[in-house]
């Protein structure tokens, strides 16, 4: 999931502040519109490329697919301690012997 503090812009926001930052500078116009300086570089470099601004359209997540990405973590991470648990097996049987 995004950070819920993921600010979201207007394609007009960002074609104005392309046309701030050829005027102004990059930084300057970052200072000003209180934004990351290298959000700004994307967008003035996908502008000088003839690349849209707009990102594409992100698709809602859904109740089956939140639950499916939770418990893949959960899989990966009990793999992982399970993996831990056999060499730590391994390493006590040869202290023992």
């Amino acid at each position: 999931m995004y950070p819920p503090n993921r600010r979201s812009y207007t394609d007009e926001f960002k074609a104005q502040a392309v046309a701030l930052a050829e005027t102004v500078g990059r930084t300057e116009a970052a200072r000003q519109l209180e934004m990351s300086v290298k959000t700004l570089d994307n967008w003035v470099d996908a502008s000088r490329k003839g690349l849209p601004l707009s990102s594409p359209e992100r698709q809602p997540v859904t109740k089956e697919s939140s639950e499916l990405a939770r418990l893949r973590a959960e899989n990966a991470e009990l793999k992982m301690e399970r993996e831990i648990l056999k060499k730590a097996a391994v390493f006590f049987a040869k202290e023992s012997r």
